[in-house]
């Protein structure tokens, strides 16, 4: 079980004293499980090229860590409600197909080193993802993850998207664990507003977007990768 007294602050930072047992471990994919960001954002300033329709990085970046329906409202905010969002959204799955048969999907640095030390220790795991279930499970099949984790909660399960709570406290459920004894782990600013809003302890590794500091203040821990964070927890 967590305790308050193990809790730190981004901003205080100080060495770890004491090594902590989390009831269940809760992982985002995107981004902070698989390298998928970078190829994201690639695609989708291709797809605009390809379709006369300058999308800026700045916008993309937007859209990191939300619902697809957010997603959505992000281009449309943008660029009108005449982009035709259907027809990009299916050239980037398209030109991300093609980049998957060329090179596979990468893991971020350090997964599996922290998947074992959860094994080891007996910790359940979830994936909360904002992605679609059909997607989501594809992808962790494909990387050889999904035998890692026990239970999942997908973006087209819950009404309310990251940065609501609802995605975590879903997966938490599905653990059979209390939110406030769990430990989560997400790169993005809507996902760690998320564990927050859902009272789990967030350790936050930076992808392509840096959090505002309003976000940074109520991180639990910050770790330059995954193999870093297992000094966490033992």
């Amino acid at each position: 079980m967590l305790h308050k007294s193990h809790i730190r602050t981004l901003r205080e930072d100080p060495p770890i004293k004491e090594k902590i047992a989390p009831a269940g471990a809760i992982f985002d994919m995107d981004g902070l499980m698989l390298d998928t960001e970078r190829p994201s954002l690639r695609a989708w300033k291709k797809a605009g090229e390809q379709m006369g329709l300058p999308i800026s990085e700045e916008v993309v970046f937007r859209t990191i860590g939300i619902s697809e329906g957010a997603v959505k409202k992000v281009y449309f905010d943008a660029y009108g409600e005449d982009f035709p969002y259907l027809e990009v959204r299916a050239k980037v799955k398209e030109i991300l197909d093609e980049e998957v048969k060329r090179e596979g999907i990468a893991l971020r640095p350090g997964l599996l080193v922290l998947l074992d030390t959860f094994a080891a220790m007996g910790v359940p795991l979830a994936v909360a993802t904002s992605t679609h279930k059909k997607r989501a499970l594809w992808k962790l099949e494909y990387t050889g993850l999904h035998p890692h984790f026990a239970a999942f909660s997908f973006g087209d399960e819950v009404e309310r998207g990251k940065p609501a709570p609802d995605i975590f406290l879903l997966a938490a459920e599905r653990l059979g664990k209390n939110p406030r004894d769990c430990v989560g782990f997400e790169d993005s600013p809507a996902g760690l507003a998320g564990l927050h809003a859902a009272g789990i302890r967030s350790v936050f590794v930076k992808d392509l977007v840096e959090p505002p500091e309003e976000t940074l203040a109520a991180v639990w821990h910050r770790a330059r990768d995954l193999a870093e964070a297992t000094a966490l927890f033992g």
